[in-house]
């Protein structure tokens, strides 16, 4: 009978801690350069904190083109902590309107996140 609760706890204590799950929660999740001059490295930081519970780490953020490139805080975020990810436009040769997506992948509640830049570039003169 003692083997029999003791088990019961050990899962009981699984199940709480696997629930226990890190949430990455962004400040805003887009961003709009409004007009730039072509030729111009647009950037912005979308910074972040880990409200969950546990550590969440980031293993990839995938723009939507080549022209975006990311960086993001690579090290796990502890809970209460806050890191960013980085979207660059390289606007050379790309004027008119642009709407770029980021894809940020991490072991968090919400696995994918969706960050937006868009803008309007201007031709240089």
């Amino acid at each position: 009978m003692k083997k029999f609760l003791g088990i019961i706890a050990i899962l009981f204590a699984i199940a709480f801690q696997s629930n226990a799950q890190g949430m990455i929660k962004f400040k805003e999740t887009a961003h709009d350069f409004k007009k730039i001059t072509e030729g111009t490295q647009a950037t912005y930081s979308f910074e972040f904190t880990n409200t969950g519970k546990a550590p969440v780490v980031i293993s990839n953020v995938q723009p939507s083109c080549g022209c975006t490139t990311p960086e993001w805080t690579r090290e796990p975020i502890m809970p209460g902590k806050t890191g960013k990810v980085t979207a660059s436009y390289n606007s050379a040769g790309r004027p008119g309107s642009f709407n770029k997506t980021i894809t940020v992948v991490n072991n968090g509640e919400v696995s994918q996140i969706i960050l937006t830049i868009q803008g309007s570039v201007e031709p240089k003169k």
